[in-house]
């Protein structure tokens, strides 16, 4: 079966750390090392499009300490992780509202995505300060502005924020909970969709390729038979 682009609501970091009696940052931490890991295992498997769930809009209610150390564990990723994604040909873009978050934050994913824009390989979509359902209200409007009539779900993606990358064929959360939460709604209508136990800090390549074998025995009718 052919599998383009996964996605990956990577969630648990704070429960993790719990459990280990640590502060919730401990489990932030971890979690990166696993995005490190996952995103290094997703380019050398061939996948095309990788997308991950790294800040939603809602995050903005967690506590203001939180909310400034995941900013800053951005920076510390893309500015330790750069080189190396650049020199494996992996592309960086961004979906959600860069306007909204940290400006020192904004600079370094700015910069990423200008020296990473030529690339060729996989592209490595982070949905940062992203909502779905504000995606698909930004679409409608952008949409109007331009007169642009809408008559099918093809019309209305060429306003998204990245409308090039296909819709997930998997999309995978961690931590046991099974529901999107206002994550690539309108994408995910004919995706793929694989619940595990495991916190996202747990979550290692060899979890990784479990998902992918998963996928692999199943059969994708899109409404057929």
């Amino acid at each position: 079966m052919i599998l383009n682009h996964v996605a990956i609501i990577m969630d648990g970091n704070g429960r993790w750390a719990k459990k280990r009696n640590m502060p919730r940052t401990y489990g932030h931490k971890e979690g990166m090392n696993r995005v490190i890991e996952n995103v290094r295992y997703a380019s050398d498997t061939g996948i095309k499009y990788l997308t991950l769930y790294a800040f939603s809009k809602e995050n903005w209610k967690r506590p203001k300490e939180e909310v400034s150390f995941l900013m800053k564990l951005i920076i510390i990723y893309i500015n330790s992780q750069i080189d190396e994604l650049d020199k494996n040909n992996v592309k960086i873009v961004v979906s959600g509202d860069l306007d909204g978050i940290y400006s020192d934050s904004k600079a370094v994913i700015d910069g990423a995505i200008e020296r990473t824009s030529k690339n060729t390989g996989l592209v490595l979509n982070i949905c940062l300060n992203y909502g779905s359902r504000d995606e698909i209200i930004r679409a409608i409007n952008l949409a109007k502005k331009d007169n642009k009539e809408i008559n099918s779900y093809e019309d209305l993606k060429e306003y998204f924020y990245n409308p090039s990358i296909p819709d997930p064929d998997l999309i995978i959360r961690t931590s046991g909970e099974e529901r999107l939460s206002n994550f690539l709604l309108m994408q995910s209508a004919y995706s793929e969709l694989y619940f595990t136990q495991k916190l996202w800090p747990d979550f290692h390549k060899e979890d990784f390729r479990e998902a992918l074998e998963n996928f692999a025995l199943r059969h994708r009718r899109y409404g057929g038979i």
